[in-house]
């Protein structure tokens, strides 16, 4: 067993029930890396028995976990305790970092850039 998993926040794109209630995406451009969100499992989910939805400390849905591992966080959670963490957003959605256990999620290290960085600028002359 994996200590910690990263794994995709999918369905931001989907509106939160509730007419006045705010969106999926909002609730994922309030958090933070690292900050701590919540893992509900739902079996009465129609569309999956094993669906995990991910929501903010402030409550608002902000997707669900990927169907093909959602079985496997709901059994780590039905063993003992799972703890995660916003882990931040991508170029494509948000992800979650995942801890099993007794352990805390942690942020892994940045990755450098793969753009190299550009050590001269044009002039400022443009033509007529």
């Amino acid at each position: 067993m994996p200590a910690q998993i990263t794994l995709p926040i999918v369905g931001s794109q989907y509106p939160n029930k509730g007419k006045k209630a705010p969106t999926r995406r909002f609730a994922i451009e309030l958090c933070a890396p690292g900050d701590e969100i919540e893992l509900r499992p739902e079996p009465d989910n129609p569309a999956d028995e094993n669906a995990i939805a991910v929501y903010a400390t402030n409550g608002i849905q902000m997707g669900y976990l990927p169907a093909e591992r959602a079985p496997y966080v709901g059994l780590q959670m039905s063993r003992g305790a799972v703890s995660a963490i916003f882990q931040g957003m991508g170029p494509y959605g948000a992800f979650a970092r995942i801890a099993f256990g007794d352990e805390k999620p942690t942020l892994p290290p940045l990755k450098e850039s793969a753009e190299p960085t550009q050590d001269w600028w044009p002039d400022e002359e443009w033509p007529d």
